[in-house]
């Protein structure tokens, strides 16, 4: 008998846990979304998407192929290099301009997505402030997590949205004679909860603080131009606002806005942005098109709410529960065991043409994994109803 390579060994222990995780091969089609086509193993077979972060179908609008058409049309294919040597076009500079507009800042930074954006701001902000001391929330995004990591710098982590552990980590950091920055985000994609934003920015204020908020699951989503729940709620105190253009936007690429001179001298001491090729022109085509569409376009935004709304009022009158979420788009259903929840996704798929990721562990806890849905404007009251009736006959089979 051979002897399993510690390759093998990982593999085998993530497949008995139910972690090992499968990547579904689809294929979206342009003016059926959310509908798409699953190339499975056995067969291919029409499919609904109830797990898309292209929250509001902008990945299929006319307006934003059709900006992307015309900057392919214009500029060809890729940027041509990185921003200080030939990669930076005019669609670069005007979709940082729309960005920095959109958020009410005065100067925004285009990274190739919104997890490299988190990284190398964060690892920035400590080459920047010696004495830098990043106060996480429990729950916060990998991305944030691991530029906290990678940056060396002091951390302090506080309990999940509890201010008063907040204040208490805050006073730890000033009395260790360190720069506290408060790393959190809007919308915790997840459980579904959001953030007391204002709240936060009291705090930061009292102990002179910096605030680092994660808007990736609210750009596009929340306020009344889609600039986010910082918009939402009235909020310009924070000092970096990341967002990404993947989501919402429905394009690829993430960017960070603030102060003109934070964002200059992250732009000039960020390793991930400055020795990578960036973004395709085309990309920030699509991406300025989406962006301007939506400011003009709340109707999506409310479409969307409802339709949020209406998921999980179905689930509760047909006795699932869903977890509370009650304050965003995100809908998850609990299921607790990473084996269970792989099944119900395998079986929604294979026998319904339902397609949801289980999400297990390391993304939630181990012992809370779930089924996160993601209704969008474009799910009808009958996709509902059809993903209602197969979760009731799989559950209480």
């Amino acid at each position: 008998m051979i002897d399993k390579t510690p390759f093998d060994q990982i593999l085998d222990k993530l497949k008995q846990e139910g972690k090992y995780r499968v990547f579904n091969d689809i294929l979206r089609e342009r003016g059926d979304f959310p509908k798409s086509i699953w190339y499975g193993p056995y067969a291919i077979k029409n499919i609904v998407n109830w797990c898309s972060n292209d929250y509001l179908g902008m990945g299929q609008n006319k307006v934003v192929i059709d900006a992307m058409h015309t900057a392919l049309d214009q500029s060809g294919s890729g940027s041509g290099g990185t921003r200080n040597i030939g990669g930076t076009s005019h669609y670069h500079v005007a979709l940082e301009h729309e960005l920095a507009k959109l958020h009410s800042k005065p100067c925004a930074l285009l990274f190739t997505s919104a997890y490299v954006a988190n990284e190398w701001s964060l690892v920035s902000l400590s080459k920047v402030i010696d004495n830098i001391c990043f106060v996480s929330d429990s729950k916060n995004h990998a991305s944030l997590i691991q530029g906290i990591l990678h940056s060396g710098a002091e951390k302090k982590v506080w309990q999940h949205n509890n201010l008063q552990d907040l204040e208490d980590k805050l006073k730890e950091a000033i009395d260790e004679d360190l720069t506290p920055c408060i790393v959190f985000e809007s919308v915790y994609s997840m459980d579904g909860d959001m953030s007391p934003i204002k709240q936060i920015c009291d705090l930061a204020d009292s102990y002179g603080a910096m605030t680092y908020i994660d808007e990736v699951h609210a750009v596009g989503l929340y306020g009344q131009t889609g600039a986010g729940v910082c918009e939402m709620v009235g909020e310009d105190r924070v000092d970096i606002i990341n967002g990404t253009l993947g989501k919402a936007f429905g394009v690829q690429g993430g960017y960070i806005a603030g102060d003109a001179v934070v964002i200059d001298a992250i732009r000039s001491v960020a390793s991930g942005f400055i020795f990578t090729t960036s973004m395709s022109p085309v990309l920030c085509a699509g991406a300025l098109s989406s962006v301007k569409y939506l400011r003009d376009h709340n109707e999506l935004r409310e479409a969307h709410q409802e339709r949020a709304r209406k998921l999980k009022h179905r689930m509760l009158k047909a006795g699932l529960e869903p977890m509370d979420s009650s304050t965003t788009h995100i809908v998850p259903l609990f299921i607790g065991d990473p084996v269970k929840c792989k099944e119900i996704s395998d079986t929604l798929l294979n026998e319904y043409g339902i397609y949801v990721q289980p999400i297990n562990y390391p993304t939630v806890p181990e012992g809370t994994e779930r089924l996160r849905f993601a209704p969008t404007p474009y799910h009808t009251d009958g996709m509902i109803e059809d993903l209602i009736k197969a979760l009731k006959e799989i559950l209480n089979d």
